[in-house]
């Protein structure tokens, strides 16, 4: 009898591997939540753009640095803590040169709504010239098709 206890004793064995069951479960939990969050999340502001025939702009590794003007005439910026906050001119020009001086070979474009009066688009991009950058680029929406 004493050798069945021993070898009961040796037969098990202490698993030295870690159950991953628990943490696949989270990480799919996890995933989607996000994958149902990410939709929701839009951010920006809303402006209606003109509609103006235009050539696609050729994607590149760099993200556009874009400065949107909506129908009130208020500038935004897409960098910072609050891309959905109106920002000063002061702050436009400085922010902008920023980025110009530490990434030269970022892309700016201007959104400004179809209701912005044309002034008030010229004037930010100017503040955008004095802030250094030679290149500016309009987005703009394709014409609807006639039928």
């Amino acid at each position: 009898m004493a050798n069945v206890i021993q070898r009961g004793r040796r037969g098990k064995r202490l698993m030295a591997e870690m159950n991953v069951v628990p943490y696949i479960d989270v990480t799919l939990v996890l995933l989607i939540i996000f994958m149902i969050t990410a939709p929701l999340i839009t951010q920006g502001v809303k402006v209606d753009l003109p509609q103006a025939p235009s050539e696609v702009i050729a994607p590149s590794d760099k993200e556009p640095v874009i400065v949107t003007i909506n129908a009130k005439g208020d500038i935004y910026l897409d960098l910072g803590e609050k891309p959905d906050a109106p920002i000063d001119e002061e702050t436009l020009v400085t922010r902008l040169a920023g980025v110009s001086k530490y990434r030269p070979d970022t892309d700016f474009l201007v959104r400004g709504d179809a209701g912005v009066p044309y002034g008030r688009v010229v004037g930010v991009m100017a503040l955008m010239q004095s802030a250094g950058i030679k290149n500016v680029g309009l987005l703009t929406e394709p014409p609807a098709k006639k039928r």
